[in-house]
């Protein structure tokens, strides 16, 4: 059966905004990304869409945090895999912010929509649990750049919750005819880097033919990490169907420019 995202009510406004990690990169949430005061900075703004990491802890909690080593934005040792949940509540980012559980961002943001990367294996079943737990099926769309955690992720969801198409399987299709790979990929979103490094060149992962079989097969198409208004605006006059950004001041202005903002 054909998965198309014109299925899920996820994918329901015709452009997406994605806050990545909140606004990592907003001038008021340098070194808060990925916690609640960013959420709600984002959620403000009227973001309908975030974006965020989760990572299990030592006892098989889910947390929302992107590296795997905590010195970069708490300045602890170590990966959250090795640290009990309580260990973790207790350190801080940017001096003041808790690492959040994934539950308590559900909570807190119950209208918000999230675009959810799994970065370990052992935050699958925890995942598929907690969007069970929240009935938040209708307002997630799970992404790895693991496609074997993406497989295991869809043998346990089953088809209640929209997926990302693996990274990989993107580059690969991009450069294969009829992209058969892609039309049966029981993905839903292209979520992809305009360029992807294979050696010492960059090769370009967008295109128009890739664009134009997407949405034939009735598949979104979703660039990251895009912090330039120019870049934004050729990309939506090109037709991809959302765009991620650290800026999330200038991707509203983008969009609000081009009429295609709405508010949440």
């Amino acid at each position: 059966m054909t998965v198309r995202a014109a299925d899920f009510p996820m994918f329901a406004p015709r452009w997406a905004a994605f806050a990545h990690r909140g606004g990592a990169g907003h001038p008021d949430l340098v070194g808060k990304e990925n916690t609640i005061a960013a959420f709600r900075h984002a959620v403000s703004l009227g973001f309908r869409y975030v974006e965020i990491d989760v990572h299990a802890t030592l006892d098989d909690q889910l947390v929302v945090f992107h590296d795997d080593d905590l010195r970069r934005l708490t300045g602890g040792r170590g990966a959250i895999g090795d640290r009990t949940l309580a260990e973790v509540s207790k350190l801080r980012i940017g001096d003041s912010e808790t690492i959040p559980t994934l539950d308590e961002v559900l909570e807190t943001f119950p209208d918000t929509r999230f675009n959810i990367d799994i970065k370990d294996a052992g935050g699958i079943t925890p995942l598929v649990r907690a969007i069970d737990r929240h009935r938040a099926h209708d307002r997630v769309c799970v992404g790895s750049f693991s496609s074997v955690r993406l497989r295991e992720f869809r043998r346990l969801m089953g088809r209640r919750v929209p997926t990302s198409v693996s990274p990989i399987g993107v580059v690969w299709n991009g450069y294969v005819p009829l992209l058969p790979r892609l039309l049966n990929s029981p993905g839903t979103a292209l979520q992809i880097p305009l360029t992807q490094p294979v050696g010492t060149r960059q090769i370009p992962v967008l295109t128009r033919r890739l664009l134009r079989h997407a949405h034939l097969a009735g598949k979104v198409v979703h660039i990251w990490t895009v912090d330039d208004p120019a870049e934004m605006h050729r990309l939506l006059d090109m037709g991809v169907d959302g765009i991620v950004s650290d800026r999330t001041d200038l991707l509203k202005q983008v969009f609000t420019e081009r009429g295609i903002w709405e508010e949440r």
